[in-house]
């Protein structure tokens, strides 16, 4: 009896020890993350080799594991920067970007955990930099919004590219200029609009002019030519048709012919 508890003691301190080390050696990777490798007694963090997945993993207890998001994540700018003629400019952009899943070792060794701060963000706000310092306030306030979001994610993802980081888009979100230069550029753009009003007024009322004076010319050449086309003769057929017409009516009446100084037949009345 007295031999159990001495043969149970080691066993119990095993199990304990067992249980550490599977603790310790034990790796749950989450959805949308990687795990690097990183050996005590090898060669440090292991680039050879690709990233460990999602799920449970064991490891030697004494290696270590850092664990990265590798889904997509979006970063929140808010920068100023200067215009090209020097104007402080205040630009909202987000990016959204994610780690090359393949090169997650190197990415960990050469820029570490916090590569956001020492990498994107430093990109980013160089490209914004440089972009805009090539418009002017007007240019950004009006028809640029779009080029200088392209060109800020181009110049931006041209340097990430290098650093072991996937740029999938740069949004400019909202461009803020000092309120007297937006003032003053939303006065200009509404001249321009009303110049612009009152032109389309002036074509409009010459064409209209245009139209009336080819309309009465028109109708002024008709009767020219009608007037040069009825001859005395013409007019005496014509005045014999209806006469004809006239004398078939059952109306009563009393037509003299030959009468009136064109040689017309009158008609003197009716009963």
């Amino acid at each position: 009896m007295n031999k159990l508890p001495r043969i149970g003691i080691p066993i119990i301190v095993l199990v304990i020890i067992l249980i550490i080390v599977i603790a310790k050696s034990a790796v749950t990777i989450g959805s949308g993350r990687a795990g690097v490798l990183y050996r005590t007694f090898g060669d440090g963090v292991v680039t050879d080799q690709p990233p460990m997945g999602e799920g449970f993993h064991l490891v030697a207890p004494w290696n270590k594991v850092f664990v990265y998001e590798v889904r997509q994540q979006e970063l929140f700018e808010n920068m100023k920067v200067l215009s090209s003629n020097g104007l402080e400019i205040q630009i909202d952009a987000s990016a959204w970007y994610q780690p090359i899943f393949e090169d997650l070792g190197k990415l960990h060794q050469e820029k570490g955990e916090n590569y956001l701060q020492r990498v994107i963000q430093p990109a980013i706000r160089s490209a914004a930099r440089s972009v805009v310092g090539r418009y002017t306030p007007e240019q950004l306030y009006s028809s640029k919004r779009d080029a200088i979001q392209d060109e800020i994610f181009h110049e931006t993802k041209k340097i990430l590219d290098k650093q072991y980081i996937q740029l999938n888009e740069v949004l400019v979100r909202d461009v803020t200029l000092p309120p007297t230069i937006k003032d003053a550029i939303e006065r200009k753009l509404k001249q321009e609009q009303e110049s612009l009003e009152y032109e389309f007024r002036l074509v409009t009322a010459q064409k209209e002019a245009e139209r009336q004076i080819i309309e009465a010319q028109g109708k002024a050449d008709a009767n020219r030519i009608l007037s040069a086309s009825l001859t005395d003769k013409i007019l005496q057929d014509k005045g014999i048709e209806a006469t004809i017409k006239l004398s078939e009516s059952p109306n009563a009446k009393v037509i003299v012919v030959g009468a009136g100084e064109s040689g017309l037949p009158l008609i003197l009345g009716n009963n």
